[in-house]
């Protein structure tokens, strides 16, 4: 049986005289009898709208970004301020 030009179980390109799908697998025993076809390989179609699809599965409502928390920011100064007390002490005892 001659390999098929597009795979009847995922609808990749099949190249001429390949012995199975190099995308899926499948071969003459497992998949490319005449009687297998891929009703469908759900590859979009052209006018498939991918705001539209976002918009359905999560919603309309924009994420809204979240800045430093305060309690970083309080850390972060009393850090400094801790790596800097030896060298503030040492000019002020001079």
């Amino acid at each position: 049986m001659k390999s098929p030009e597009t795979c009847p179980v995922c609808g990749s390109d099949v190249p001429p005289r390949a012995s199975a799908c190099p995308a899926c697998g499948p071969d003459e025993k497992t998949g490319w009898a005449d009687d297998a076809y891929a009703a469908s390989p759900n590859i979009p179609d052209d006018d498939f709208d991918y705001g539209d699809f976002v918009e359905r599965e999560f919603g309309s409502k924009k994420p809204v970004p979240r800045g430093v928390h305060w309690g970083w920011l309080i850390g972060a100064i009393v850090l400094v301020i801790l790596l800097l007390l030896p060298l503030l002490l040492a000019l002020f005892r001079t």
